[in-house]
This record gives structure tokens, sequence and C-alpha cells, in this order.
């Protein structure tokens, strides 16, 4: 299963069905895992607004999955690319993909308006999910940075780079039948169906399971 590579996926769907969340580490410095393993190399590519090479965050994603063999995942944010589409084929058949179609502006006003803790990797958003001191972690304190990939004119690009990728993996997924596609500015109208997408799709795998 998985979200369109420019959606966040409902946080209920993870928590009401036992769903492991598996989030795409790009952009790159806001994750760990991802900074330890690529470093320099991934951030010389947001930096300059571009999307961080496919196998570079395949290489990664696929691993992740590798050590959840056997569980039910939610994928955020992957595939991105129609390569990286074609890797996600060797390793498993998706259920359900949904797309959640949010204009260009708003996505850009969206993602300039993010910042980050850098040494954990905290999000936050301005305009949804602010720190509790504007400028400041909630947890350590500490100074929160907007990185150069998240100002207005390199999210631009990146969502330019990014349209053009996502378009060959979105007609992919349509041909197969698996494709779902709601407004990504009404979160809360789409949630009962989303969910109910989810829902239909897990049950007879579960029942499969407990027997």
């Amino acid at each position: 299963m998985v979200s369109d590579p420019l959606a966040v996926s409902p946080p209920p769907l993870v928590g009401c069905l036992e769903l492991a969340s598996i989030a795409s580490p790009e952009p790159a410095s806001a994750s760990p895992l991802f900074s330890a393993a690529v470093g320099d190399m991934a951030r010389q590519y947001l930096e300059k607004g571009l999307l961080v090479p496919d196998h570079v965050i395949t290489q990664l994603m696929v691993s992740e999955l590798e050590l959840r063999s056997g569980q039910h995942w939610l994928l955020d944010g992957f595939p991105r690319t129609l390569g990286q589409a074609e890797a996600l084929d060797r390793l498993c058949d998706l259920d359900l993909v949904i797309s959640l179609n949010v204009p260009f502006e708003t996505l850009k006003d969206r993602l300039s308006r993010r910042w980050v803790h850098p040494p954990s990797g905290r999000v936050y958003n301005l305009d949804f999910k602010p720190p509790n001191v504007p400028g400041v972690d909630d947890i350590t304190g500490e100074p929160l940075v907007q990185q150069e990939h998240d100002k207005p004119e390199a999210v631009a690009a990146r969502l330019r780079r990014y349209k053009d990728a996502a378009k060959p993996v979105m007609e992919l997924y349509r041909s197969r039948g698996v494709l779902h596609q709601f407004s990504g500015t009404e979160t809360n109208k789409i949630w009962p169906y989303v969910y109910a997408l989810f829902s239909n799709k897990l049950a007879p795998l579960q029942s499969k399971e407990a027997n």
C-alpha cells in the first residue's frame, strides 16, 4: 500500500488499521537514517531543488521493507519515480495506491512553511504543526532552522521536477486498477472513504492470517 509521493497519508490509518508506517527519507536532511547513509551527496541535490537519485532512496526503502517481511505496511512518499516503482515490483505487489491531489501553489506554501530540528529530524509546519515557542524545538529547546530546500524557490523547482517524474508512476498504477484519487485539501471529508478502502483490503488478509 502506498500514498501518492506528494501526499502525507492520514495518521489515523496507522493506528486504526495496525499498519507499519514507512516514510520515504526525502528530504534527506530531515532523516537521521538517510543522512547517515548518504550524507553530503543527498544534500547537494536537495539544496539545488533536485530529486535525490532513485538508487539512493530505493536502496534504503527496499532494505527497510525486507526487514518488515510478513507485516502489513503503509508507504508514505514512495515510489516517486518509475524506476522506484519497478524496484518495488521486484519485491512485492501493491494492494492499494492513494493519490491526494493538492494544487501546486498550496503545496509550495505548505512546504515553504516547514522548519526542522536537525539533530532529531523533528519537522514543524508553521500552519499545521507549529512549535510551542516560535523558532524553538518543543523537546530540547534548541533552535529550528529552515533548510535551503524548503525555501520557496527550491520548493517550486522540486515540485516541477516531481510532477514530471510522477506522471508515469500514476499511469502505471492506474493501468493496474489500484489507484484511487482524492482531493488533498479536504482531509476530514475524504477520511471515511480512505479508511473504507483500506479496511476492505485488509480485512480478508487479516482474517486469512487468523485462520
